[in-house]
């Protein structure tokens, strides 16, 4: 039998280099590079799952980044793969601990659901958020009178202090925006947002000047979708793609509904969702007129 010849092992000091990157990337990056090694040597995930007794949807799931990782399968398929060096493979188990370990949102883990980790991480890692909003303001602009009339919106939460963890949770994400190295965010949000007084007309004021007053930061472009326009390529619904400064990380389409949420990458299925950006982008209006239209609206409200 053919012993199998150690592979490059794909490295990734890009990744090592992110001061938001947190678990989630962390994941992502090592599942990427144990999925290059295997492919690079043949090896099936069938025959990589069984060196760890595993299936091969767990191995599959574990290459993609969406589970956490145990030290010993990860020295398992090292060894399968032929990777003996001491100090390579050293560095694949920091890598393990550092995938595993809790990001800053665990301590909210009562305030969202299960399905919407995953977006808080690739929201921390990213460079670049681009958003579709139809009916709400977007979460990482929201005041928090406003964010607390959609939370009571969109569950049914009588409880004060569970409405005010998911208050909490909103404001400490808006956070990322103003910390070293912040996301770049770019808004497009439709007229019906601004013209649904959630919360009333004083808390909707607020959140008018709100946007107003942010719409200078350096790293946002926020673009305002006028019922004028008619139809439009993103009927169906909000759109968030997702943006990393690792060129190993595709983007990330996300596409929340009302009790779970979709996350695409494929190439083809992030090409049509960005298409999409781009022709909304195109018949918004620009920013600087966009800011006049909430001048507009807010002295109607």
């Amino acid at each position: 039998m053919t012993a199998v010849q150690p592979a490059p092992v794909p490295s990734v000091p890009d990744v090592l280099s992110l001061q938001r990157g947190g678990p989630t990337v962390q994941r992502i990056m090592l599942g990427t590079r144990l999925r290059r090694l295997r492919e690079s040597l043949s090896i099936s995930r069938d025959t990589a799952a069984s060196a760890i007794r595993a299936s091969d949807a767990k191995l599959c799931r574990m290459e993609l980044g969406r589970v956490g990782f145990k030290q010993r399968d990860i020295a398992d398929l090292l060894t399968l793969y032929g990777v003996q060096d001491p100090d390579v493979r050293q560095e694949f188990l920091d890598s393990v601990q550092r995938a595993n370990e809790p990001g800053w949102w665990r301590a909210y883990g009562d305030a969202f659901p299960s399905w919407f980790e995953q977006h808080l991480g690739l929201e921390e890692a990213a460079s670049l958020i681009r958003t579709y909003e139809v009916q709400f303001i977007p979460g990482l602009l929201q005041t928090p009178a406003y964010a607390e009339a959609v939370i009571r919106l969109g569950h049914a939460i009588s409880d004060p202090d569970a409405i005010q963890r998911r208050v909490d949770l909103r404001m400490t994400r808006q956070e990322l925006l103003a910390k070293p190295g912040a996301p770049k965010l770019w808004v497009v949000v439709d007229e019906a947002a601004l013209r649904r007084p959630l919360g009333g007309c004083d808390v909707m004021r607020d959140q008018l000047k709100h946007l107003i007053e942010v719409a200078a930061l350096p790293n946002l472009t926020l673009q305002v979708l006028p019922f004028h326009v008619g139809g439009h390529a993103a009927a169906g619904g909000p759109v968030t793609v997702l943006r990393f400064p690792v060129p190993d990380l595709p983007d990330v389409v996300y596409l929340e509904q009302l009790s779970s949420a979709l996350y695409l990458d494929k190439p083809e299925e992030v090409d049509h969702y960005l298409a999409v950006m781009d022709r909304l982008s195109l018949v918004a209006a620009p920013a600087a007129d966009s800011m006049t239209f909430l001048e507009q609206v807010l002295k109607q409200t």
